[in-house]
Formats: C-alpha cells, sequence, structure tokens
C-alpha cells in the first residue's frame, strides 16, 4: 500500500502495519509463523530492528494460506467461526464444520476440502484414506495430492466420502492438543482467558 502517488491511505492503512509489527516485539517472538498474506508485516518487524540496533531478529516462517471452509472464502475467519477449524474445535465440531464445507463433485479448483488434505493431511500421515462401503466402490488410499485429484475429477470419489475421511483425519491430529488442554492445567486456564477475550462478530 502506499508505493504510488496515486495511491491515498487511511490512517487504519497506516496504522495497522505498525500495530502488527509492533505484536512482534511485544510478544517478544523470536519465531513469526503467518500465512504469505503477513510477510511483508514480517519483513517491516526485520527491517525495524536494524533501525533499533537489536541483532536478534525475529524469524520469519511463511506458510501456504488455507482458504475458508464455504464456498468462496479466500483465507480462514475469525469472524466466521464455520470458515476454518481452531486447534480447540472438538471432535463434533470439526465434522459439522467439514460437512458443510463447500466441497463440490468433481471440482478441484477453489474445493478447500481438497486444500486441507494436500497441505494438511497428506504431509501428517502421507496418505490419505477413504473408508467406504463396496458398492460405493469400496476403501481407497492416496498417497500422493495428484492421485487424489485425478480420482476426484473422474467422479469416482464424491463429497459425501471425501468429507467424512477429512474430518476422521483432522480429528486424529487434533486430538493430542485436545488432551493437552483438558490435562494440563496451565494450558487449561490459558485457553480459558483467550476465550474470554474472543470478540463476537
Amino acid at each position: 500500500m502506499g508505493r504510488s502517488d496515486e495511491e491515498e491511505l487511511t490512517a487504519a492503512q497506516i496504522f495497522y502495519p505498525c500495530m502488527q509489527c509492533a505484536d512482534v516485539f511485544f510478544l517478544k517472538a523470536d519465531i513469526c509463523q503467518l500465512g504469505m498474506d503477513q510477510r511483508k508485516v514480517n519483513v517491516l518487524a526485520r527491517e525495524y530492528c536494524d533501525v533499533i540496533k537489536r541483532k536478534n531478529k525475529p524469524i520469519i516462517l511463511s506458510h501456504h494460506m488455507l482458504p475458508g471452509l464455504q464456498q468462496g472464502q479466500e483465507k480462514m475467519s475469525k469472524s466466521d467461526p464455520l470458515s476454518s477449524i481452531f486447534m480447540e474445535d472438538d471432535e463434533a465440531e470439526v465434522n459439522l464444520k467439514i460437512k458443510r464445507a463447500y466441497c463440490p463433485p468433481d471440482i478441484v479448483e477453489g474445493n478447500p476440502c481438497l486444500e486441507y488434505v494436500k497441505y494438511l493431511i497428506l504431509p501428517w500421515f502421507k496418505k490419505f484414506l477413504i473408508e467406504r462401503s463396496a458398492e460405493n466402490g469400496g476403501d481407497k488410499s492416496f498417497e500422493n495430492f495428484e492421485e487424489l485429484v485425478a480420482y476426484y475429477e473422474s467422479g469416482k470419489l464424491h463429497p459425501a466420502d471425501l468429507k467424512p475421511a477429512l474430518a476422521k483425519a483432522l480429528n486424529k491430529i487434533l486430538e493430542p492438543v485436545r488432551e493437552h488442554f483438558k490435562n494440563d492445567n496451565n494450558a487449561k486456564d490459558l485457553l480459558k482467558r483467550v476465550k474470554v477475550w474472543s470478540i463476537d462478530f
């Protein structure tokens, strides 16, 4: 923003990146793990370290942005709880969110369920298992995304079979996190404090 003379910036557009940058220092973050859309703010934080002569600059880990789970959502949104899976979601919440997720038959482009499989499930488990009845094609395992895409585009895999498999895999990933927040008193207290400060939109 503001790189050309034609662009007029509002006060919010000027202050918001500064506030994001300040968060890095306020939180005393050594590592900033954010989406690619936040990369410029992270770079701003590193450049600011030169100004204040700080030797230890925050390390930037930029990652792929997952889309929101609803149709047309380019990224997840805290203001729409159905748009994403949160670390503290219980099994029923994950199942419901994936069940309601946008997942058009035979279409890969803009399909958030397939994005979740590509960027979360396959890297985590090294395979993606579809469990279904024999009359619906029987169980099928995928070890790479290209194979899954070809199978999905051909119509051999229906969203009604993909979604439960995705929800099951996500719940397996989240189960140790749930146990941590359930059994660790410090983590339980932290989660409680975070939820108190949640903003309802």
